[in-house]
């Protein structure tokens, strides 16, 4: 695990060393890598003009490589398998299960420990774009000890979306929607993005989802990127909006 933090953009970091941060930890997909989100998502340009138009938080936010696997096993190929397939959407899963051990009991303490930040759940968030969005629903909805911001762009639900099925919510991700007045207690925001013009499988997959959820009565934002494939203009459009609901 490689987490990157930028470190040319710490707004009054250095200066004013008795402010702690909440902390954001935003998830690459599959084909990319940590560096994503700011060599093609400008993170970066994105959050700084938020600041500066007092339009969000300073935070410190953290992207980590998100291809977890267990020691003395090979990384796998995951287009190998065919993209959309099966087999394809079972290695990822199995993946995400080993990047929510990374990331829960080694990244979160190393950043905690390293860093000023805010350590409790109301000061931290988790979103991802494609993949990182399905390793995000995984891993904060099996940890609202430890999360209380969710975001999923272009990825929220993962195999639910991709399997074309409805969302249960008195089972699925062991029953955290089964109540939703508990749920919302926990979570202060629950966020899903998808572009107009995204492959069907996936737009439909999602609307599936954002409407299960109304159902379900889930407080939650849905956001539609007008004109948008499953590209960065899409994901950098929802870490606009995204952001600027935090903390």
């Amino acid at each position: 695990m490689s987490p990157i933090l930028n470190q040319e953009r710490k707004p009054d970091y250095d200066t004013k060393t008795n402010v702690r941060y909440p902390v954001l930890y935003l998830q690459h997909g599959a084909g990319e890598d940590e560096t994503g989100w700011v060599r093609q998502g400008n993170a970066n340009f994105i959050l700084d003009n938020l600041i500066a138009a007092k339009s969000c938080k300073p935070m410190i936010v953290v992207m980590a490589y998100g291809y977890a696997h267990r020691a003395g096993e090979a990384p796998v190929d995951l287009f190998a398998k065919g993209f959309g397939s099966p087999e394809m959407l079972k290695a990822m899963q199995d993946m995400a299960a080993e990047f929510e051990d990374d990331v829960t009991q080694a990244l979160i303490p190393f950043i905690d420990s390293t860093f000023r930040t805010l350590s409790d759940r109301e000061h931290r968030a988790m979103a991802g774009l494609s993949m990182g969005g399905m390793q995000t629903f995984q891993i904060t909805l099996d940890h609202l000890d430890l999360f209380s911001y969710i975001g999923g762009f272009s990825g929220a639900g993962g195999m639910l979306v991709l399997g074309n099925r409805k969302l249960d919510p008195k089972t699925d991700y062991n029953g955290v929607f089964a109540d939703p007045a508990a749920f919302g207690k926990k979570v202060h925001l629950l966020w899903i993005g998808v572009g107009t013009n995204e492959p069907e499988r996936m737009r439909a997959g999602l609307q599936r989802l954002h409407t299960s959820l109304l159902e379900a009565n889930i407080q939650h934002v849905f956001y539609e990127s007008p004109g948008t494939d499953h590209e960065w203009q899409t994901w950098r459009r929802d870490l606009k909006d995204f952001a600027s609901r935090l903390f």
